[in-house]
């Protein structure tokens, strides 16, 4: 039971920060769709920079940096030149994907054992029972990707430019008439989320899918925009559903030895799952019954941010 709880966290490591990256973006109102791409791409510039390199921490600094141009081009397409954010996203998606296929073939099956996050587990917390393997016995980017979902939600709901993110998101026109910059923060809020994003792809190179080879992070970056959609733009509830979908690939691991016969169908099953459970979620029956029992629909529905994926203009 630890060990399996230890290991589902340490694999949800890289989507704790990508989800929480695209939180962040489109509750200021912008949609990253290239997050496929973009997660890809920056998993690719963190193994490259710290194999070349063999300094870990310019790994991950490479990777937010690319994240982060990615992120810049979503936020220059859909905000200065008013395009389609899902169109833009969706091409730099497909771009990201190309590039990191072309650049990354000399890197695939290179070792990487010595640029690896080592592991670091905090003494006293580690024996806990249950928990202590899983959350203190671990690695500092398994570490700081859960203060990345603490933080996000502690930032969102907790502090004023928190509160001026979300009206952003939800009412631009009300905020700037409070005096905020709306499109500049909604620049600096991608831009942020893009790093994080981009963080999130080393952590798979660097420490939960070690090494790189061909597709690396395939559908990885596809599923985190459905678990934020799942978790109804909160935090916490997008860092559950990391989880859960991290537990259903633990599952589908578990279950080839039983069922042999489906060894090609069980490793894609939890995406299936994920995005069955998200229809699910969005469903009209389910709506209705969160409406009429507010106290429990609260927990299963979430509305998105009233302005995602709308151009704002100040007067």
């Amino acid at each position: 039971m630890e060990e399996s709880l230890r290991t589902i966290v340490f694999a949800a490591s890289p989507l704790f920060f990508a989800t929480m990256g695209e939180t962040i973006s489109e509750k200021s109102g912008v949609i990253n769709l290239s997050l496929e791409g973009s997660l890809m791409l920056s998993a690719l510039a963190g193994f490259a920079a710290a194999f070349e390199t063999g300094n870990t921490l310019v790994g991950f600094a490479a990777a937010a940096a690319v994240g982060a141009a990615m992120a810049a081009l979503v936020a220059f397409g859909s905000i200065t030149l008013r395009l389609n954010q899902v169109a833009v996203g969706f091409v730099l998606a497909l771009l990201g994907i190309a590039l990191s296929s072309f650049l990354g073939s000399s890197y695939t099956g290179r070792p990487a054992l010595d640029v690896a996050v080592p592991a670091w587990g905090i003494p006293g917390l580690r024996e806990i029972p249950v928990v202590g393997p899983a959350l203190f016995a671990q690695n500092a980017a398994v570490y700081l990707s859960i203060l990345a979902v603490l933080g996000a939600w502690a930032y969102i709901y907790w502090t004023r430019p928190g509160l001026h993110l979300q009206g952003i998101g939800e009412r631009p026109e009300g905020a700037h008439a409070r005096g905020i910059r709306v499109n500049r923060d909604r620049y600096l809020y991608t831009l942020a989320g893009g790093a994080l994003v981009g963080i999130g792809g080393a952590t798979f190179t660097l420490s939960a899918k070690l090494g790189w080879s061909f597709m690396h992070t395939r559908n990885f970056g596809w599923i985190a925009l459905a678990i934020v959609i799942f978790g109804g733009w909160n935090p916490l509830r997008v860092a559950f559903g990391v989880v859960l979908f991290g537990w259903l690939q633990w599952l589908a691991l578990e279950l080839q030895d039983d069922f042999p016969d489906l060894t090609q169908i069980l490793p894609i099953l939890p995406f299936a799952l994920m995005i069955f459970a998200l229809v699910v979620i969005n469903s009209a029956w389910l709506r209705r019954w969160a409406d009429h029992h507010p106290r429990w629909g609260s927990l299963v529905r979430g509305d998105p941010p009233s302005a995602i994926g709308t151009h704002f203009t100040p007067e």
